[in-house]
């Protein structure tokens, strides 16, 4: 009998400031199961667009964590060893549908844990550009981000590289898999340009 390897992940959801105005908020318009199912489906989707198909493709994350608390003034997020910590004066003063904003957030998050990059090597704005790609692919992009076709040059912001992104991986399907494929263990230039046989 053949016996096949589950990547197990184990997903927390924690509301460290359910009385303030934004954990108020986060408990009645998103809550912490709805949060722990997108944790989820965004480690699927990742997966399905990384094409992660097997346990050797992925990183090792045992434990994805999210924590809504209140962080540094005018900071949204952020990411520290696969946990994501979400401000919960964001979500408080954030005018809009808060529920989508806080889903991309964390597709954009949950990417870390997944993705490659270089051994730290690979450029800042690579690395959230294809967070952001993914956030964009599932459907996520938040209505402040810029259209397509603007910005100087592709990565002139973390929107601008996903859409680029989007573009390549329209003209070749996979692009972005391939390239953090390529990011597992360095970062070249020349990667990205696809020069490299790994």
């Amino acid at each position: 009998m053949l016996l096949k390897a589950i990547h197990a992940v184990e997903y927390s959801v924690a509301n460290n400031v359910p009385t303030t105005p934004g954990g108020i908020r986060f408990t009645n318009e998103i809550g912490l199961e709805y949060s722990k199912q997108t944790l989820i489906s965004a480690t699927e989707f990742t997966w399905r667009l990384f094409k992660q198909n097997s346990e050797a493709d992925k990183r090792t994350t045992p434990k994805l964590s999210l924590f809504i608390e209140t962080i540094g003034a005018g900071q949204v997020a952020f990411f520290s060893n696969d946990e994501i910590h979400v401000n919960a004066n964001y979500i408080q003063g954030f005018s809009g549908d808060v529920k989508k904003e806080i889903t991309g957030i964390l597709y954009h998050k949950v990417v870390y844990s997944w993705q490659w990059n270089g051994n730290g090597q690979a450029p800042e704005g690579l690395i959230n550009g294809i967070a952001d790609f993914v956030r964009l692919k599932a459907g996520y992009a938040s209505d402040y981000w810029r259209q397509p076709g603007s910005g100087n040059k592709w990565d002139d912001g973390y929107d601008i590289t996903a859409r680029f992104l989007d573009y390549c991986n329209g003209l070749r399907n996979g692009f972005v898999a391939e390239l953090n494929k390529k990011m597992r263990t360095r970062w070249q230039q020349h990667v990205a340009a696809g020069d490299d046989d790994e």
